[in-house]
């Protein structure tokens, strides 16, 4: 069913529009082999989370039977989590978020050892992370070399009111907002980019 789906929106909205999946670790290693070749036509921004993350085995095969980038380590907490994931090239972007993952500096260790290996950034977004959390993120994602999205799930306006965050989401990206008024964009290292994309969850 998943491969019609992302056929229909391709047809109704193009080739540009990034598109990404969410698996849930539901997958077999066959069930997931199988579907990642079967969106390479539609060109996935990234497959989320489709075997258990811990079991490298697995993700070993369904590597050798795709090239739909992979997405995992939402449930990672440390750099040795991810050591065979990087070294054997088993994923595409690291989902650790600065929460779970030793704060700014754990997570950059994270990200440093992933950009050896050509892999990029998608931490992890939820409104279980405070908009502190979120805020940190974003302050790395900056800083990186290997930035590569920002998942965001906007907040309640209680927990706003609470926070008072100081980015914006907007047309798909994240705006950083100086003095509760003035609006600057934040930037990415990338020349390309003036403002740091952001993934939303509905």
């Amino acid at each position: 069913h998943i491969p019609t789906v992302f056929e229909a929106v391709r047809a109704e909205f193009g080739p540009e529009l990034p598109l990404l999946h969410d698996a849930h670790h539901r997958l077999t290693p066959i069930q997931a082999a199988k579907l990642g070749k079967a969106l390479e036509p539609y060109d996935l921004f990234w497959l989320e989370d489709v075997t258990p993350a811990e079991n490298t085995a697995v993700l070993r095969r369904v590597q050798e039977h795709t090239t739909t980038p992979l997405a995992i380590g939402e449930v990672f907490n440390t750099i040795w989590d991810y050591r065979e994931l990087f070294e054997e090239q088993l994923i595409d972007y690291v989902r650790s978020p600065v929460t779970h993952a030793g704060g700014i500096t754990g997570l950059r260790r994270i990200f440093d050892y992933a950009s050896v290996y050509q892999i990029r950034s998608g931490v992890h977004g939820p409104t279980d992370i405070s908009p502190v959390g979120l805020a940190a993120a974003l302050h790395l994602g900056v800083a990186i070399p290997n930035f590569g999205i920002q998942e965001y799930m906007r907040h309640s306006a209680a927990t706003d009111e609470v926070f008072q965050p100081t980015y914006r989401f907007q047309d798909g990206l994240l705006n950083r907002v100086r003095n509760r008024g003035s609006a600057s964009a934040m930037t990415t290292p990338s020349p390309t980019r003036t403002r740091t994309p952001a993934r939303t969850c509905r």
